[in-house]
């Protein structure tokens, strides 16, 4: 199958369909933190109509999120748009709590790290086109306090790389991607 994984130069969920032996392509505009010669460093909109079999995309979330709504532009929505109507027969698109909900559609489902093996709380919400939502793989259940432990990424100290950490998809999400809709 080919894959497209839209805004993603960590190369995480491109690797975790490559290691299932699908042929899997990351796209940015930044290049890829692995080097890997399965990177497209450039605008995604020039590559979306390649025959893709599967893309899913994780358009940036500074202009799309919450914390980050009252720096809105028009621009960031009509680009979740155009990744939505793809000429993609399967389509994931991923992104925090945000607008997108609000002024495009409400999220087909709202995952959490812990349901994948991690201890750690980030709503992510997924909007899909013809795949199934994802089923948890390893469910963290804490004695108290149930998973309310926040995010090792909104623990980082500030750095020139915070949003670059905390913008990469876990890998346990990474894997169900591939397991699941692979």
């Amino acid at each position: 199958m080919r894959v497209l994984v839209a805004c993603e130069y960590s190369g995480r969920v491109r690797e975790a369909f490559r290691k299932r032996g699908h042929d899997a392509w990351s796209c940015d505009l930044l290049p890829s933190d692995d080097d890997s010669p399965h990177h497209i460093q450039g605008d995604v909109l020039e590559v979306i109509n390649d025959d893709w079999d599967l893309m899913i995309a994780h358009p940036p979330c500074t202009y799309l999120s919450v914390s980050g709504l009252h720096w809105n532009k028009r621009d960031a929505l009509q680009f979740v748009r155009l990744l939505l109507d793809a000429p993609v027969d399967r389509i994931a698109l991923e992104n925090p709590v945000s607008c997108i909900s609000t002024r495009i559609r409400k999220p087909d489902q709202i995952i959490q790290p812990w349901q994948f093996g991690h201890d750690a709380s980030k709503k992510t919400c997924l909007w899909l086109k013809n795949l199934e939502p994802l089923k948890p793989t390893e469910v963290i259940i804490k004695d108290r306090y149930a998973n309310q432990t926040a995010s090792g990424q909104n623990k980082l100290p500030p750095s020139k790389n915070r949003w670059k950490i905390r913008s990469t998809t876990y890998q346990g999400i990474a894997d169900a991607m591939a397991e699941q809709w692979g």
